[in-house]
């Protein structure tokens, strides 16, 4: 892996915007504008990735559509994090070939995290040949050249080498949401947890500068963005790869000082940098939304060593401990792998006690998936696929049953909640501490930060009603 930085300079993304205006040019000969479907997979990261996608898309000329048939390019941006989505992706672009075969001047492409495992590259070029072009996250910042050689000299393009993690200002953005929005602040992973792809396909750790990123969050603000999430693939780390360095809770301190009604939020978080400095920025600041997503993985050192958490039980209580201290109110979420190789029956019960002591207000659970290329791959993994699915079923159960309780606490409870859409069962709201309600009243309120009376709750959300 190479592990060198690169910062692609104003002049190089000025080059791809000159590419962006010479497809647009063909475009614009077309009798009427061509149309780009943008399928997103994954994480945070993978949408505000498809937003510069569709920014570069929208500079060449293409408007947007959510039919696959009626599409002129398609192009899916992938996730490798479990082989349930890759399995997901794969099954879809397999469909494809019908729609290319009713339209066979589309152009399919495939991008993302899967794209740069190099099996599944492999995989692509010889099972699924209506795939035009493959390119993975570093290779994103160059979409436009990719494109316009893909359209102007034909032939199937393959773009996965091992590239210097790099850092390109100046790409344009199309956000999906009048909301919401993201903002990436780094990129890639410097910690090489056993199971995990993610340094592999997205390289090491480079941050962002920090009034670039400031400067992002105070247009956002002036448009009237109302949620706004700092990404990386571990926030806490932010800075320490910048000429001066910044750590992220200064940055997070910075940008709650940015003029505007807004609440910022931000994912996802590795235990061992989670420091009492962010959980005192947090708590300084009511811009800065009262959640945490802290991963745990296991409850026991034995497997947390085995994964290289770099952290252990108790380490990791003392941090919920005090970020409880800090912010009595604090919604923490967090992550769990069932079923890692050589997991036993009694390592399972120690993430069973720490879910117990804990008392996580959601759970994001998964059952251990083997990615090709990481060392937990090549682990030896007794366990039978049975035993793993009652553990797995046994923690869902008992958090199903602590989410519901903490929910059950808001009945009667008035919250500032930040309306964010509606769908077939009326209006969408959120929380402070990010938990979804549902609740009457006019679509109008879309948008806008409204004090609700939480009246019923259940296992997966709130319901209420605009306050008097």
């Amino acid at each position: 892996m190479n592990r060198q930085t690169t910062i692609i300079t104003p002049q190089e993304v000025e080059r791809q915007r000159e590419f962006c205006q010479k497809i647009h040019e063909r475009n614009a000969a077309r009798p009427t504008p061509p149309l780009a479907f943008v399928d997103t997979y994954g994480c945070q990261q993978n949408e505000a990735d498809s937003e510069r996608l569709r920014g570069y898309l929208r500079e060449m000329g293409y408007e947007f559509t959510d039919s696959e048939a009626q599409a002129d390019l398609i192009l899916i941006n992938t996730c490798a994090i479990r082989e349930h989505a890759e399995m997901r992706v794969l099954g879809n672009v397999g469909a494809l070939v019908h729609t290319k075969r009713a339209k066979p001047g589309q152009l399919i492409c495939v991008c993302g995290c899967m794209a740069q495992e190099p099996h599944r590259a492999q995989k692509i070029k010889e099972s699924y040949r209506q795939v035009d072009l493959v390119f993975g996250p570093h290779a994103l910042w160059r979409f436009p050249e990719l494109l316009h050689r893909l359209v102007t000299r034909r032939g199937r393009i393959f773009d996965i080498t091992d590239e210097p993690g790099s850092i390109a200002e100046g790409i344009p953005v199309a956000r999906q949401d009048r909301v919401k929005a993201w903002v990436s602040i780094m990129y890639g992973c410097n910690n090489f947890c056993t199971y995990c792809i993610v340094p592999y396909v997205r390289g090491r750790e480079r941050s962002r500068r920090p009034e670039v990123i400031l400067e992002e969050i105070r247009g956002l603000a002036e448009e009237g963005y109302k949620d706004i999430t700092l990404l990386g693939q571990n926030v806490n780390s932010y800075g320490k790869d910048l000429e001066e360095p910044m750590d992220f809770a200064d940055l997070l301190k910075a940008a709650a000082e940015i003029p505007g009604d807004f609440l910022l939020r931000f994912m996802t978080s590795h235990p061992k940098d989670a420091s009492q400095k962010l959980f005192d920025t947090m708590a300084s600041s009511p811009k800065i939304a009262p959640c945490f997503h802290l991963p745990f993985q296991a409850g026991s050192d034995r497997v947390l060593k085995a994964m290289n958490r770099v952290y252990d039980r108790s380490g990791y209580l003392d941090k919920v401990r005090r970020l409880r201290e800090a912010i009595p109110d604090v919604v923490i979420t967090s992550d769990v792998i069932v079923g890692f190789p050589g997991e036993r029956a009694e390592d399972f019960e120690q993430t069973m006690t720490l879910l117990d002591e804990v008392r996580f207000d959601a759970l994001f659970t998964f059952i251990y998936s083997p990615r090709v290329g990481t060392p937990a791959a090549k682990m030896e993994d007794p366990v039978s696929k049975e035993e793993k699915a009652a553990w797995f079923q046994r923690l869902v159960e008992r958090q199903d049953q602590i989410s519901e309780e903490k929910h059950a606490a808001y009945i009667g409870r008035t919250v500032r909640c930040l309306v964010d859409g509606a769908d077939d069962k009326g209006l969408t709201a959120r929380t402070p501490g990010n938990r979804l309600v549902r609740l009457t009243g006019d679509e109008s309120l879309i948008g806008q930060f409204v004090n609700v009376k939480i009246t019923g709750a259940n296992k997966w959300s709130l319901t209420g009603e605009p306050a008097e």
